[in-house]
């Protein structure tokens, strides 16, 4: 072959890996599910889809998303309720987390307060029509402060003994409650459950299906980090997964966590329940929730 000849196969060459490159970039564009079930939640995508409800999980569907989640689902009128249920159902999108009871100021499970542990029975019971309302399995537990004048080992047990009651009010309809780990040091210092071995531990204690642990990546990063060993020790009391990049608690990408990897392994691991967006937007407006959006494309390329 002359010079003549390399240099034009060698231009074809580059012009055709070009071409392959670019198709590449317009797949990670692509409105096709993502390999795992990220859930966004309600003003994440605002100003690309507007301010209603339905409009925002109809834009969310169109990327790719196929789950939703909402902390403050309990608090929406029953009418939203219903229209998010039935856009949700007409979509094919699952429901993920609302939170059932949290409190960071009060000793609740940690305690022996008849009337604060009462107070969470009622609140989980009331969780029971919202949850069958939007087609829920999820519901999120935070189990209040912790006791500074109780020996850690009397919490615990205090812990396990109202989770079992909890239990039985939910086992009955196949529903699932998941306790929060979170961190001390930075956004919730003093809550009685911090950690996943501690969630871990207190979930085997109680031993039903009805208590599992939501494994917040965000919060056990910076209370323990090691995530993916933690993950694997964990791994059968997991039952539902948050994200949040630290420091900032923003997309992935934005901070010190590979969660290319870590989506990975628990991609690999055959993980099919939902992965909520628990976390903010690192630029404002149209662009930041575009930013959000290819922030998942890219940690979802593996």
């Amino acid at each position: 072959m002359n010079r003549r000849d390399f240099l034009t196969t060698s231009a074809a060459g580059a012009a055709a890996a070009g071409l392959t490159a670019a198709a590449s970039a317009d797949d990670a564009k692509s409105d096709a599910p993502f390999k795992l079930k990220y859930a966004p939640h309600f003003g994440m995508f605002r100003n690309l889809a507007g301010n209603d409800l339905v409009s925002q999980l109809e834009f969310a569907r169109d990327q790719g998303f196929v789950a939703w989640e909402d902390n403050g689902m309990k608090k929406k009128s029953v009418e939203d309720q219903n229209r998010i249920a039935k856009a949700m159902e007409r979509l094919g999108m699952e429901m993920g987390v609302f939170v059932a009871s949290a409190t960071f100021t009060d000793v609740t499970f940690a305690g022996t307060d008849k009337a604060k542990r009462e107070q969470v029975l009622k609140e989980v019971e009331e969780s029971i029509e919202v949850a069958k309302r939007v087609n829920a399995k999820w519901m999120t537990v935070v189990p209040g402060r912790y006791d500074e004048k109780l020996a850690w080992d009397y919490q615990t047990a205090n812990c396990v003994e109202l989770l079992k009651q909890c239990c039985d009010i939910l086992e009955p309809h196949g529903l699932v409650m998941v306790l929060e780990p979170l961190n001390h040091h930075t956004n919730h210092p003093g809550t009685f459950l911090y950690g996943s071995p501690q969630a871990y531990m207190i979930c085997r204690s109680v031993g039903s299906p009805s208590c599992k642990i939501l494994f917040d990546i965000y919060h056990q990063q910076i209370t323990e980090g090691n995530l993916i060993p933690n993950i694997d020790l964990c791994w059968d009391e997991i039952g539902y997964f948050q994200a949040g990049d630290n420091p900032g608690r923003k997309e992935p990408g934005t901070g010190e966590i590979n969660y290319r990897n870590v989506f990975r392994h628990i991609h690999a691991r055959g993980f099919d329940g939902i992965v909520g967006m628990e976390h903010g937007n690192s630029k404002k407006g149209a662009e930041g929730e575009e930013a959000v959006i290819a922030a998942y494309r890219d940690a979802d390329s593996f």
